[in-house]
């Protein structure tokens, strides 16, 4: 491939570009696609440059978000994908907020605002806000043009901490009397869902009960129930796919 002109190298400065928060990057996967194509990091940069309009990428900059000292922003990240002929959401880690998972579904804010109902600017502003305010029908339409799972969807609407709550609550009392609060925020069948629970209930109780037995003290007990807990939510969602038919 013939390298670009040679362009000023400056320093890449943190603090010269001030942008929104950046989507979550997937630097070993850029690192990859641009080796497969054979190009350097200042072929990236000049690519950027000059076929999408960024005038201040630089081969440093290129080589920061690589080396995970920098991330780009969301349009910086469609510039990246369109150089390395790639798709955005190829260089995404897990997306876990809405701008990240319609970033990987390569939508624009219009887009995703038209298929909920929802005017452009009061979407855009749950984005920012991480707050999504939605009827059942425009949540389902949501789930349907991202691609959300159900995990998916409670944390992109912010209800994976009650959901926590909720959950914490039900291993450390009576977990029965949580099946149908959990129940009214996860639309998981009730049978499964007694199933996951009380499993995840007698995990808790028995952790707990083998770190006294093995002699531990308050400090292991309480270690061990802070690390159960901390990991709760994932550890339901593993459960409900194994119980899953």
């Amino acid at each position: 491939m013939r390298r670009p002109p040679a362009q000023p190298n400056q320093p890449y400065n943190r603090s010269s570009h001030r942008n929104p928060p950046t989507p979550p990057f997937n630097a070993p996967a850029a690192r990859r696609l641009r080796a497969a194509l054979s190009m350097g990091p200042g072929h990236v940069a000049y690519g950027m440059r000059v076929s999408y309009g960024l005038p201040y990428v630089t081969e440093d900059l290129v080589i920061a978000w690589e080396r995970e000292l920098a991330a780009p922003t969301s349009n910086e990240l469609t510039a990246l994908a369109g150089v390395l002929w790639c798709s955005p959401g190829e260089l995404l880690g897990k997306p876990r907020t809405l701008r990240e998972h319609r970033i990987a579904r390569g939508l624009a804010p219009e887009d995703v605002a038209r298929a909920v109902g929802h005017e452009v600017q009061a979407y855009l502003r749950m984005e920012e806000n991480d707050d999504w305010r939605g009827t059942d029908r425009q949540s389902a339409a949501l789930a349907e043009i991202l691609g959300l799972t159900i995990p998916d969807f409670i944390t992109v609407t912010g209800r994976e901490a009650r959901l926590a709550d909720l959950l914490r609550s039900a291993v450390t009392t009576r977990w029965q009397a949580y099946v149908r609060p959990v129940g009214k925020m996860v639309p998981l069948d009730r049978r499964l869902l007694e199933i996951t629970l009380q499993e995840l209930h007698q995990h808790y109780q028995g952790q707990m009960t083998a770190t006294l037995s093995w002699g531990g003290g308050s400090g292991d007990s309480s270690a061990a129930g802070r690390e159960f807990m901390d990991g709760i939510v994932e550890r339901f969602w593993t459960m409900v796919q194994e119980n899953s038919p």
